[in-house]
């Protein structure tokens, strides 16, 4: 690499002393040097040669100084590296030159030594953050066109390529969203592969864009169905209160969106929405030839089959104790113990509640007519006729009042 420099100095000898030092840099195509004999000068200098590496400017000019000049080259998009020289006497204006982004002095009368040094630490210095903007460009082009395809903490991750940084298989303390919908498979079989293929991009493009929005990873999209981890593979202490908020924003959206379908004739499902925390084993799991972040074990598994629940419950959300307990400020309603495919133990769900929704009288009533079916009370049974009786359209109500009325008692449940 050739290192150009510009030299800014008024006294008719330097140029001479400077030529006749660095002469061999200059044969063999290390240096490159300019001449100026003041400020304004050197900035016409820079204009015609913008690939200029570094400045040495004395301080004492006519018409501008080196400290107007330093001014000037500091309010620069790519500041020089600029090195003052002034007389011994003078380090008041040497002490103001540095705090104003000099990168290093130099007193007269020179030490050509000394100059040679500093010219070498400079030019290593300009070397060194010419890698770093580099690598910085190159990092952003990376991430800019990995984030068309990963989740922007994915796109981050891969961009930096630094090893070890969260992107290998480990155990995680997670919170997992699982989103499916209702119908789809006869959507598929029906529709024509135009209109199919514009909703189905639509859909999954506003359902990732909220995932993204609360900062949570995709980690599959099969179809219609989305599968979202929370705390993998940054930490984010507050992974449950994230969950439920986005599980909230996605069933808002995904409302919105089917209504928006059906108004153009396509009968578009409800969106049913799964999430569970715990540990999962999470990671890159496509091998030397693929990239497959994605999370596996019993945490994912149920939050799936709680997805799956909300098909029996009449629920559109259905969350597991274990969210519910680690977000802050829950509000929402038990739906019961569940008996899930492949858990030996019962899991007490939730149904997450809009803040408007939770502080209706109708949830307080839904409530004491749990408590009394979980009680075995045999006054469970008229307490759900009656709020189903006023709400005919909250089905999880309508839900219990035919498992009691089918013989049922307390709020356990095996869901097929």
């Amino acid at each position: 690499m050739t290192a150009t420099i510009l030299f800014v100095d008024d006294e008719p000898d330097l140029e001479a002393l400077i030529l006749q030092k660095f002469r061999r840099q200059i044969r063999d195509g290390q240096l490159a040097l300019i001449f100026a004999r003041d400020g304004l000068e050197a900035l016409e200098s820079l204009e015609q040669n913008p690939h200029v590496d570094m400045v040495v400017s004395d301080i004492n000019m006519p018409r501008m100084d080196g400290l107007s000049l330093l001014a000037k080259l500091q309010e620069a998009e790519e500041k020089k590296s600029t090195i003052i020289v002034s007389a011994y006497g003078d380090m008041s204006n040497i002490r103001t030159a540095m705090n104003r982004g000099a990168f290093d002095f130099l007193t007269k009368p020179i030490d050509f030594a000394d100059l040679d040094a500093t010219i070498e630490k400079t030019i290593r210095h300009v070397e060194m953050l010419r890698e770093v903007r580099r690598r910085q460009m190159e990092a952003e082009r990376a991430h800019a066109s990995l984030s068309r395809f990963f989740s922007p903490e994915i796109a981050r991750r891969l961009a930096a390529d630094v090893e070890g940084d969260g992107m290998e298989v480990q155990w995680r303390d997670v919170a997992t969203l699982f989103t499916d919908i209702t119908g789809f498979t006869s959507l598929v079989e029906t529709a024509p592969p135009q209109t199919l293929g514009e909703l189905l991009n639509e859909y999954v493009g506003g359902m990732t864009e909220i995932v993204f929005a609360h900062e949570g990873t995709v980690a599959k999209i099969i179809g219609d169905a989305i599968q979202v981890l929370f705390n993998a593979p940054g930490d984010q202490p507050d992974y449950a209160t994230r969950a439920v908020a986005c599980a909230h924003a996605l069933d808002a959206w995904a409302q919105d969106f089917s209504a928006r379908w059906k108004a153009r004739g396509v009968n578009f499902g409800a969106t049913r929405i799964g999430a569970h925390a715990g540990p999962a084993l999470v990671g890159n799991f496509g091998g030397n030839r693929f990239f497959d972040y994605t999370a596996y074990g019993d945490t994912i598994n149920t939050a799936a089959r709680l997805e799956a629940a909300n098909k029996h419950l009449g629920t559109r959300i259905c969350v597991s104790a274990s969210v519910a307990e680690g977000a802050e400020n829950f509000h929402g309603r038990p739906v019961g113990d569940l008996m899930l495919r492949g858990r030996s133990e019962p899991l007490r769900a939730f149904e997450p509640l809009p803040q408007a929704k939770f502080e209706a009288p109708a949830t307080a009533q839904y409530a004491e007519a749990f408590a009394k079916m979980e009680a075995g009370d045999a006054a469970a049974m008229p307490a759900f006729a009656a709020l189903v009786g006023m709400h005919a359209d909250d089905p999880l109500a309508g839900f219990h009042l035919k498992r009691l009325l089918n013989g049922a008692k307390g709020a356990r449940m095996q869901l097929e």
